[in-house]
C-alpha cells in the first residue's frame, strides 16, 4: 500500500498550520508549530513573498491531501467521486473524505490520529454491520454501526485514544459509546458542522481548469 513519508511535524508547517497528524503531541506545546511556525527548509523563514491564485489553489489542495492522509491519485479518484454526485462539488468531495472508514474511525476516537485509525483498520481492527472491513478507503454509509474488533477492544492506545476523543467531543453526526468502542454513522456532515479552515472552493477551482 503506498504511503505519505514524509514527516507528519513537516508537513504542518509546510501548510502553516496544523493539521493534526501526530495524535495528542499535535494538543500539546510539544507541537512543532507551536515552536516554528515557518516553513522547512533553507528558505523557510522569508516572508512577504505573494503567492499567484495557482499557488494558493495548490497549497489548498496539498493541505486537504495532507489531512485526510491521501496520495494523489487517491485523491483525483475522491474528486471524480464528488464530481459526480449532485449538489455542492466541494461539499461532496469533503463528505466523500469524512465517510472514508480511517477518517470515521478517527472521528469515533479508535484511534488517536488517522495515520493510527488507519492502522486499526488495515489490521482487521474494525468492524462495520458486524462484518470486518479492512480497506481504509471503504465509504461508510448512514445507519452503518462501526465497531472495534473485540480481539482489539483490549489495546490501551485505542482506549485511551477513545477516552481523548470523548473529553475533546464526538461530531455531530456520528453517535459513539466510547466505553463499548462502537457508534453509528448518522448521517453525512453538513458543510457547517466541518473545519472552517479548509476552502474546498480552491481545490475545485484547481481541478476545474
Amino acid at each position: 500500500m503506498a504511503r505519505n513519508l514524509d514527516a507528519k511535524c513537516r508537513q504542518c508547517r509546510r501548510e502553516g498550520e496544523k493539521l493534526f497528524l501526530k495524535g495528542e503531541k499535535c494538543f500539546t506545546d510539544k507541537c512543532a508549530i507551536e515552536r516554528r511556525s515557518y516553513a522547512p527548509g533553507q528558505h523557510g523563514q522569508k516572508s512577504g513573498q505573494r503567492m499567484s491564485d495557482f499557488g494558493k489553489q495548490l497549497r489548498e489542495k496539498q493541505k486537504l491531501r495532507r489531512v485526510y492522509g491521501i496520495l494523489e491519485g487517491q485523491f483525483r479518484r475522491v474528486y471524480a467521486e464528488a464530481d459526480r454526485r449532485k449538489g455542492v462539488v466541494g461539499e461532496n468531495l469533503l463528505q466523500v473524505l469524512e465517510s472514508r472508514l480511517d477518517t470515521v474511525a478517527y472521528r469515533m476516537g479508535f484511534g488517536s490520529s488517522r495515520t493510527e485509525a488507519r492502522q486499526v483498520v488495515r489490521h482487521n481492527g474494525i468492524v462495520v454491520n458486524g462484518r470486518r472491513v479492512n480497506i481504509p478507503s471503504y465509504q461508510v454509509r448512514p445507519g452503518d454501526v462501526i465497531e472495534v474488533a473485540e480481539k482489539a477492544k483490549a489495546h490501551l492506545r485505542i482506549k485511551a485514544a477513545a477516552e481523548a476523543a470523548e473529553s475533546r467531543g464526538i461530531p455531530e453526526w456520528l453517535q459513539v459509546d466510547s466505553k463499548a468502542l462502537k457508534g453509528t454513522f448518522k448521517a453525512l456532515p453538513a458543510r457547517s458542522e466541518l473545519p472552517s479552515n479548509i476552502n474546498e472552493s480552491l481545490v475545485v477551482e484547481l481541478y476545474s481548469k
